[in-house]
């Protein structure tokens, strides 16, 4: 008896990219960029990240969901809850830039946006990479270092911000990591 073989080649990976209002949303689409030839990707960005997230510049096969996107799109029971459609769907979830704010958020279990909703309703035997960004000063409050134990102690994965000159003129350590390290970390793990 003759066997046929089949090419199957694996499917790529479901990655959630997710932007938080902070200056480094300005490199979101670099960020996704670095995913695209590796992983099948989907968007999500909060309203304060859309302020610096340079929409033309995204790539045009990936759709950019927001806030509206999950308040419109439930009209009834029965319909789909999009928060739980995107944590449903992907295999790694990464929030580049994660500011201040945001990360306040998470780390007290709050869910008042589509991001945050992910987050809170994410299955945590599923990875969930964050890259802070954030003045100096924010990064080495009390409150910053509390919360990311906070994270940590979730599981989450926490991509160290890096020195430099920041947007706001400090220098100091706070500003996000490079998007070519972030897809090095996500990659190697």
């Amino acid at each position: 008896m003759q066997t046929k073989q089949v090419n199957v080649s694996p499917r790529k990976p479901h990655i959630l990219l997710a932007a938080s209002g902070s200056v480094a949303a300005i490199k979101f689409s670099n960020i996704c960029r670095c995913f695209c030839e590796w992983a099948e990707i989907n968007e999500v960005a909060t309203k304060a990240s859309l302020h610096f997230i340079d929409r033309a510049s995204l790539p045009k096969d990936v759709t950019l969901c927001t806030d509206e996107d999950e308040w419109s799109s439930w009209k009834k029971i029965g319909d789909s809850v999009l928060h739980i459609e995107l944590r449903r769907w992907a295999d790694i979830m990464i929030i580049a830039p994660l500011s201040a704010n945001t990360l306040a958020k998470i780390a007290c279990g709050l869910g008042d946006n589509l991001l945050t909703c992910i987050v809170r309703a994410w299955d945590y035997n599923k990875p969930l990479f964050v890259a802070p960004a954030m003045n100096t000063f924010m990064w080495n409050n009390p409150f910053s270092e509390r919360h990311l134990m906070s994270i940590d102690e979730l599981g989450i994965s926490i991509i160290p911000p890096i020195s430099k000159s920041l947007a706001c003129g400090d220098y100091g350590n706070g500003a996000m990591a490079e998007p070519s390290q972030i897809y090095s970390t996500v990659r190697l793990f």
